[in-house]
């Protein structure tokens, strides 16, 4: 009888509609998130509080992964709209165009995790939680993670990075449209191979002035709702421990949401030969959460259950920073119906839609900088023999850049250009390395791959295996003539699940010529690549796909065992190839026969994401960790423009990479340099209408692009002095904001007020005209400068800037207003100081300038 009535009672409770607070609808989300933490265990909350949060059943909270990347296009996550990496956006110079690229990232973004969830699928990179944008200043060329920045100046990454984070958290009142991620704070730019162990001391100064305003800009005009925390050490304190910057953060600037760590970034502050500032992972976790680091991408705060048993945390500051981010979870919509959250509505169609696709040919042409014309351009679309030279061609490596999506339909540089030229013979051919000892790497061709060593059969033999759990069944056995595969949103066969296959290949290589061969694969996943039964390259790394490969000597005729294995574990996109070099080969040779039978010639150089990005293994002489010791084109480019130029054909340069590269006058001297950056999945598109004259090119430089590395102090000097257009005094070989245009503009001022006080806000008024004979956009800049600042102070700084799209004889109105901190210098204690004296203004593009000097007055 009295498990009757139990029983009674509980279901009248289902019936009534009780149910937990947290789950009350009418209460803030901040009250709700609150109730719901009151409800967990220590242990419980605990779990919450790193990347992989697992369930908690009996509240009804599912798993979550926080860990998205969408830097130029929702990355590492299947199909998705590919726009040119963040150094492109930037030299776009254009804030409207970033706002709406980030709309349609975040609308991919919104759209892919809804239709994950209906599939039960919460793992890395299908949430709501994105970690960018990177806003870090791009102070030195040699850093490899400068292409994921806006640059060298604080004030267009600022202006930018505002505009970036509304487009992906959206502007619905009540809910985020996504979690955008501020990082890496703070004072992060280089080297990789220091970045664990580093303590950086920069002055008070250039903290204030140059390394944070962009910082505290999107936290009070954006309200970014996470900052992320760099690795190194700032003044002693590891950053992601630094009770200094999280003050600064949520005290003095107002930011109101959670912050995490860089990945294994906590590890650092305990192991041997990094930081060494606590000794035990428990002491490392009590550290950070204590400083103010919420969330750990990481496996260090599962340690915080020991931190607050051993009396080394209260749990009052656990219960803090799971209430952040539970915060976030409930302004995601996470925990209400979603037919009350706005964003939930956005299809699956809008992903790669060609919307996004036409935004992503504007943006690469936009982005693109015109640094040498010497009237060649554009070309003409008569010309009857085309030579398109140079690895980075043909080469989707180029358009991605990294932290990427991945395009269904990539357009290299050689395919816009055939495109565009239908009627015309284009050639190519490779011409050279990219780099000294950077193999260029291609499928392996069917007609060396036997599947034993009778060699009576081509190809190698596949088994294919399906995964569920730990079991592990064949599901198919067939032979594939080569290794080369892409999987989108599917396995490669019915009735196998498409995040958890696997696939061996076997069989014999046998190499009709002798020599030095570079073996490799490349897959998303893992992959293990054997020779003769001893391992050859591995990869078990399911975030990015990337080349591994080495150099082995093979004898001809003779067959070799080869053996790949590739696991495919919880990601969207399955990609697998077996990759070579094969000796012997004189690619200049046949670059310079192609060159000579054609009426033009279009080189496609620069760098790629295999010699630059994060703390990377290069084994490439000039690079290390993915950071450059040189910012000079590699030789192997080098001799191959030089010996291009000698045959006196018209030449075109077009430069693929995400960092400055100098070179010397012989090829500025070229025709024409077009610096394409990594464009996206329509660079090759963009780069073939800006040639051709079907778009005028408006990119501005976003960085310095100096002469050599002797110009600037040493990579691991964190003061400013010497180092960006705001400091350097030198000759560049290229200033920031320069670029070239078809067309030309004039300037006009029409008010600038000789004298004013120094506390008021100052309106600048100029008249822009284009003078040219083509339609085209201009970038108006704004410059100050304080030659008699009474604290030191930069040469010059920007401190406005508007994109402008004039027809041909039309004229614009552009204003400026300058407040009073805009035109002070600041002190030693980052207080900004305005005092009489002389500002001079500068307000141009790249063909002229406009000086204005004013007089402040005592207040």
């Amino acid at each position: 009888m009295k498990k009757t009535i139990l029983s009674g009672l509980c279901l009248c409770l289902i019936l009534t509609g009780c149910k937990p607070v947290w789950k009350n609808l009418n209460l803030s989300f901040s009250q709700r998130a609150a109730a719901l933490v009151a409800e967990m265990t220590l242990e419980e909350k605990v779990s919450q509080m790193w990347h992989r949060a697992p369930a908690i059943e009996r509240l009804g909270i599912p798993e979550y992964n926080w860990w998205n990347e969408c830097l130029h296009g929702v990355g590492r996550a299947g199909h998705a709209t590919v726009f040119p990496q963040a150094i492109g956006m930037a030299a776009m110079w254009n804030k409207e165009m970033v706002f709406e690229i980030a709309t349609a990232v975040s609308d991919e973004a919104r759209a892919k995790y809804h239709d994950f969830q209906k599939q039960g699928k919460r793992g890395i990179y299908q949430g709501l939680t994105y970690w960018t944008p990177n806003i870090n200043v791009f102070r030195d060329p040699r850093w490899g993670r400068g292409m994921e920045t806006y640059g060298e100046d604080p004030f267009l990454t600022g202006e930018l990075a505002v505009q970036y984070i509304k487009g992906l958290q959206g502007d619905d009142p009540k809910y985020l449209k996504l979690v955008a991620t501020a990082k890496h704070f703070a004072v992060h730019s280089g080297p990789e191979s220091t970045r664990h162990s580093a303590d950086v001391h920069p002055g008070k100064r250039d903290f204030y002035e140059t390394y944070v305003p962009h910082f505290k800009k999107v936290v009070q005009q954006a309200g970014v709702w996470s900052v992320m925390g760099a690795y190194q050490r700032l003044w002693g304190e590891p950053c992601c421990g630094s009770f200094f910057l999280s003050s600064l953060l949520r005290d003095t600037w107002g930011f109101k949401g959670y912050i995490v760590s860089d990945c294994w970034a906590v590890k650092d502050f305990y192991e041997e030969g990094m930081h060494g500032v606590v000794e035990t992972p428990a002491e490392a976790a009590a550290l950070a959460v204590r400083a103010g680091t919420d969330l750990n991408c990481g496996s260090t705060y599962p340690f915080l259950t020991e931190a607050v048993q051993k009396g080394l945390l209260e749990e009052s500051l656990i219960d803090t920073a799971v209430q952040r981010l539970m915060l976030a979870r409930f302004k995601l919509g996470m925990f209400d119906p979603q037919r009350k959250v706005p964003y939930s509505k956005i299809p699956l169609s809008v992903v790669a839609c060609d919307k996004h696709i036409s935004l992503a040919r504007e943006a690469a042409r936009q982005s693109m900088v015109l640094l040498e014309n010497d009237g060649i351009l554009p070309l003409s679309k008569d010309v009857q023999k085309v030579a398109v030279i140079g690895p980075s061609a043909h080469d989707t490596e180029v358009l991605f850049g990294n932290y990427n999506g991945y395009s269904k339909n990539p357009v290299t540089p050689l395919e816009g250009i055939r495109e565009k030229l239908p009627g015309t013979s284009v050639t190519f051919a490779q011409g050279c390395a990219l780099a000294e000892g950077l193999p260029y790497l291609v499928p392996i061709p069917g007609d060396v791959l036997y599947t034993d060593s009778t060699l009576s059969r081509q190809g190698l033999m596949g088994k294919y295996f399906n995964h569920w759990g730990q079991e592990r069944k064949q599901v198919n056995e067939l032979v594939d003539l080569n290794i080369d595969f892409t999987w989108w949103d599917r396995a490669p066969f019915t009735g196998m699940d498409d995040r958890h296959f696997s696939v061996t290949w076997t069989g014999v290589l046998c190499v009709p010529e002798s020599g030095r061969y570079a073996l490799g694969a490349e897959a998303f996943s893992g992959f293990s690549l054997s020779l003769d039964g001893k391992p050859l390259v591995s990869r078990h790394d399911e975030h990015h796909p990337r080349k591994e490969y080495e150099y082995v000597h093979l004898q001809a005729g003779k067959p070799y065992e080869i053996a790949l294995s590739y696991i495919q574990n919880k990601t969207e996109y399955a990609m697998v190839r077996l990759l070579w070099e094969p000796p012997g080969k004189d690619v200049m040779a046949e670059a310079l026969q192609v060159a000579q039978e054609s009426d033009l010639v279009i080189l496609c150089l620069g760098l790629s994401p295999l010699l630059e990005g994060e703390e990377m293994k290069v084994m490439v002489e000039g690079f290390n960790r993915g950071d450059r010791e040189d910012i000079r084109l590699p030789q192997t480019q080098t001799e191959l423009i030089k010996a291009v130029k000698k045959l006196g054909k018209p030449t075109v340069l077009v430069l693929l990479n995400g960092s400055a590269v100098s070179f010397d006058r012989e090829i500025k001297e070229l025709p024409a340099i077009l610096e394409a950056w990594y464009p996206g999945e329509e660079g090759g598109h963009a780069i073939a209408d800006i040639l051709f004259g079907d778009y005028n090119p408006s990119g501005k430089l976003p960085v310095t692009f100096y002469k050599s590395i002797d110009q600037i102090p040493a990579f691991e000097e964190y003061s400013m002095e010497g180092k960006t257009y705001r400091f350097f005094r030198g000759e560049p070989l290229y200033p920031f904001g320069y670029g070239l245009s078809y067309t030309t503009f004039e300037y006009e001022p029409i008010a600038l007020p000789r004298t004013i006080s120094c506390n008021q806000n100052v309106e600048i008024t100029v008249r822009v005209t284009n003078t040219g004979h083509r339609d085209g956009e201009e970038v108006v800049q704004l410059y100050v400068s304080l030659p008699h600042a009474s604290h030191p102070a930069p040469i010059k700084s920007l401190q406005g800037f508007e994109k402008v799209f004039l027809e041909a004889g039309e004229s614009r109105l552009v204003s400026f207003t300058l407040d009073p901190e805009q035109r002070s210098s600041m002190d030693e204690n980052g207080v900004w100081i305005a005092r009489p004296g002389e500002v001079v203004v500068e307000i141009g593009g790249q063909q002229h300038t406009f000086h204005q000097f004013y007089d402040g007055e005592e207040v």
